[in-house]
């Protein structure tokens, strides 16, 4: 693996599209993107990782699967009262399908939707509390305390609210949400902000792998069922108008975040982290993929293989 790994890295050195990192938000618009890295993850502890995998990014959509996996131990099923298990075919920022759906979102990985299950987690309390709790979940799947919110991304999130806003406001004029709406964005925009490197995110999202246990810590995160559910609606949904593709070139459950992160999960086998923070036409990781569908080759880890 460790080969794999280092040979994947070498090959992406070498690749001269890198494609363009996200400047709608100018914290991020400051990222080199020149940087690789990757990290897997084993059931049995081991922790591989080459390139740039112990540098910090920013997950942003990333979180939606723990905020998710929050909502799902918190509210049950009934959270998809709230929001839908659709893929939604548009732009993880489009307003179009809320007006067509009256106010309920397709699914919880596109932002209307996560922003939607960050109204339902809030359960009546601050947002000091339920980031609190956010960042409490992170450092349990983890293992590691030392996870932090990227208080800079946040606030220059926060500045360029004005889409995200239209859709919290759009939701909440169809009684979707019970928090005011910048009570709601400020928890959202923080969970986006969490900044881990490669092998963190690798390690967190181990519970995936393994039928929502990590075997590693022996610490069960969520039920078996509610696993594999959040692991279908990765390969469903993880990618935006993208789920399609990443499922036709790499074949396992994964979500995305314009940070240039990409978290995928091969059940029964490791989970794999990997950033390069250059972005595509649709907003995921051009070198990401690439090393994706490699390491798939190499491994044999599609849920498609035999």
């Amino acid at each position: 693996m460790q080969q794999i790994l280092d040979d994947i890295a070498a090959e992406m050195a070498q690749e001269i599209d890198r494609g363009k990192v996200a400047d709608y938000i100018p914290q991020l618009a400051h990222v080199d993107p020149n940087q690789f890295g990757i990290a897997v993850a084993t059931p049995d502890g081991q922790l591989y990782s080459a390139g740039d995998a112990d540098t910090l990014f920013s997950i942003q959509s990333i979180s939606k699967v723990f905020t998710l996996t929050i909502g799902l131990g918190t509210l049950g099923n009934a959270l998809w009262t709230h929001v839908g298990r659709e893929p939604s075919g548009d732009p993880f920022n489009s307003i179009m399908m809320l007006e067509h759906e009256s106010g309920r979102p397709r699914n919880p990985f596109i932002n209307a939707g996560a922003i939607a299950v960050v109204d339902a987690i809030m359960m009546g309390h601050e947002p000091k509390e339920t980031l609190a709790e956010i960042l409490q979940f992170v450092h349990f799947i983890a293992d590691d305390d030392s996870i932090r919110f990227d208080h800079k991304v946040a606030a220059s999130e926060m500045a360029h609210k004005d889409r995200n806003a239209s859709l919290a406001h759009f939701m909440k004029s169809f009684g979707r949400l019970k928090h005011e709406v910048d009570k709601v964005l400020g928890v959202y925009f923080h969970q986006c902000s969490i900044a881990m490197n490669c092998e963190q995110l690798a390690r967190a999202g181990l519970f995936l792998v393994s039928n929502g246990v990590n075997q590693h810590t022996n610490a069960r995160v969520i039920s078996s069922q509610r696993s594999r559910r959040i692991n279908s609606l990765m390969m469903m949904c993880g990618h935006y108008d993208g789920s399609g593709e990443f499922a036709y070139q790499v074949g396992l459950p994964g979500k995305s975040g314009v940070g240039g992160g990409i978290l995928t999960i091969a059940p029964g086998k490791g989970s794999i982290a990997v950033w390069s923070p250059g972005l595509d036409h649709i907003g995921n990781s051009k070198l990401g993929l690439k090393a994706l569908e490699r390491l798939v080759e190499k491994t044999g880890w599609s849920v498609f293989s035999d």
